[in-house]
């Protein structure tokens, strides 16, 4: 998900998409416990999903 796309949204949308992602990191972090992780390198792409919306969260929040 790219930021541009993230800035159309509106802040509810992007709280509901922050809780979104950490409910889907917690899965992926209980996989790679247990063993059933596919591919480590979704982590890493939704940990960056993940900072993204924080940042626009943030820069929407600071302008009011």
């Amino acid at each position: 998900m790219k930021a541009m796309e993230l800035r159309e949204f509106t802040v509810e949308e992007l709280r509901a998409k922050e809780t979104e992602l950490a409910d889907q990191l917690f899965a992926l972090r209980l996989q790679k416990v247990t063993g059933q992780l596919d591919s480590p390198a979704r982590i890493r792409g939704l940990r960056r999903d993940m900072a993204r919306v924080l940042t626009v969260l943030k820069e929407k929040e600071a302008a009011g």
